[in-house]
């Protein structure tokens, strides 16, 4: 589907399910752990497939989630995807950063981030509301 017919706006199931991601990824980096690029696939009938990419480098990873999510079936309408990266504020510096993908079949896909300070303690782990970062690549 050319870029031009791609429909505006996410549904609130394509919100929630993004939303459980993200809150996900964050528990994973909350107590520690190494976050994973992590990929949620939502069908018509609000089923959701969870899926972890860990085999490779981070960018191998990342491009494996995004095929598995550009290969699903017609009965898959909606994906997330959420992985550990970085975004620079306004003086160029790099901050540590859960960045989300988000989409539905037919519709354009979005971004957000959320901003971290991953210290391994649950108890002194920080992280900033979502922000929108602009629209991505169709992940469907």
């Amino acid at each position: 589907m050319a870029d031009d017919e791609l429909r505006d706006g996410v549904s609130a199931a394509t919100d929630e399910m993004a939303s459980a991601l993200l809150g996900r990824a964050l528990d994973v980096l909350a107590v520690g752990e190494e976050l994973h690029v992590l990929l949620a696939l939502g069908d018509e009938a609000g089923e959701v497939s969870s899926f972890e990419f860990a085999d490779d480098g981070p960018e191998e990873c990342l491009e494996g989630a995004r095929k598995k999510a550009a290969a699903a079936g017609a009965s898959v309408v909606r994906a997330a995807l959420a992985y550990r990266g970085a975004i620079a504020d306004e003086a160029g510096a790099y901050q540590d950063a859960v960045i989300l993908e988000f989409g539905e079949r037919g519709y354009h896909s979005y971004s957000a981030f959320s901003l971290v300070d991953v210290t391994g303690d649950e108890d002194t782990f920080g992280w900033t509301e979502p922000e929108p970062a602009g629209e991505v690549a169709p992940l469907l």
